[in-house]
């Protein structure tokens, strides 16, 4: 049987009546802030009422948010609320994977963009690297028992030895375990046809499969280039949880923690994956839920690809370990898709 897997049809008065806190959320999908967003609503049910009008259709939509936002915005937000219509409608299910380091906000992020899609299954690497626990020894599988800046500690004296780098050697093996997890929740997903917002450091570009079939993946990084910034996420977490974790360890491995940033950047630059910048939460919000809607139907069918080229800046780590802005005409996302066949 299937079931939707997706936010309702867009709220236009045509398929149920219209509903002013409906088309507010909508609107929050294409990145309007709530306050504007509510305006648009409210302006739109006010139009039905002066009209004697039951429905309205998205230019309309268009000439009232321009009312509000203006011109330029408001065609924005149309061609996104476009998008969403267009992927809503998407027979094929949505696997959006948030990778990035401890601290970067890539559980904040993955929670609020997968609300915003209506995507209702989101898990983490993490999650995934404690059941694995549960089942194997730290005897027979010992990096899954460390924090993954922590797994240099799994290593033998020989095998620390010989990496010349114990914190990445740590990192990647744990990886290379909690993948095998990852690849068959994806598969599930997939076989199941619901979308999934999969979030976690182990999200490593180049390692995870983004060749699953009958499937539309979306994959990004998250980072931030302020250490200080990224510092300051730890005391916010602290704090905001009342201590559940220990502040000191993770002040303390923030050194490791920035490493493995570093070489999650530098493998996103080698596989085409986008970095996204989180010193806005709201920024890196949008710029997430913009990988995920940008797209074009192809063929009859209403599979969906990223566009070939992006207007928009990412940035990468670069050789001599600066911060850099750069544009791409190429491809910005990873994406996949089966082939239909005959």
């Amino acid at each position: 049987m299937k079931e939707r897997r997706y936010l309702n049809p867009l709220p236009l008065g045509d398929e149920a009546p219209f509903s002013k806190g409906l088309m507010a959320r909508a609107l929050t999908v294409t990145g309007l802030d709530p306050e504007r967003a509510s305006l648009i609503a409210r302006r739109a049910d006010r139009d039905l009422g002066e009209r004697g009008a039951h429905s309205l259709d998205l230019d309309r939509l268009g000439e009232l948010a321009a009312e509000v936002i203006g011109d330029e915005e408001a065609a924005k937000t149309v061609r996104r609320l476009r998008k969403l219509d267009a992927l809503q409608r998407l027979e094929d299910p949505v696997l959006l994977l948030v990778g990035g380091t401890t601290g970067t906000g890539k559980s904040t992020i993955a929670t609020e963009v997968a609300h915003r899609l209506g995507i209702t299954r989101v898990t983490s690497t993490d999650f995934m690297r404690q059941t694995m626990r549960a089942f194997f020894s730290e005897e027979f599988m010992p990096s899954v028992h460390y924090s993954s800046f922590e797994a240099r500690l799994a290593l033998t004296r020989a095998e620390e030895e010989e990496s010349g780098d114990a914190a990445l050697l740590g990192f990647l093996d744990q990886t290379r375990n909690v993948l095998v997890g990852v690849h068959a929740a994806l598969e599930r997903a997939a076989t199941e046809r619901w979308s999934m917002v999969l979030e976690g450091v182990h999200l490593v570009p180049g390692m995870v499969t983004t060749e699953v079939p009958a499937a539309f993946v979306v994959q990004c990084i998250v980072a931030i280039e302020d250490e200080n910034l990224h510092r300051s996420h730890f005391w916010v977490r602290d704090y905001s949880t009342e201590g559940l974790r220990p502040l000191e360890k993770y002040l303390d491995s923030l050194p490791q923690i920035r490493e493995i940033q570093d070489y999650l950047i530098e493998r996103a630059r080698r596989h085409d994956v986008p970095v996204i910048p989180n010193d806005s939460l709201d920024r890196a919000i949008a710029e997430v839920m913009d990988l995920v809607l940008r797209r074009r139907p192809l063929r009859a069918r209403l599979a969906v690809w990223l566009l070939g080229t992006t207007s928009s800046k990412h940035f990468i780590r670069s050789k001599t370990r600066s911060w850099a802005w750069t544009s791409s005409s190429s491809a910005s996302c990873t994406t996949s898709r089966s082939t239909a066949r005959a």
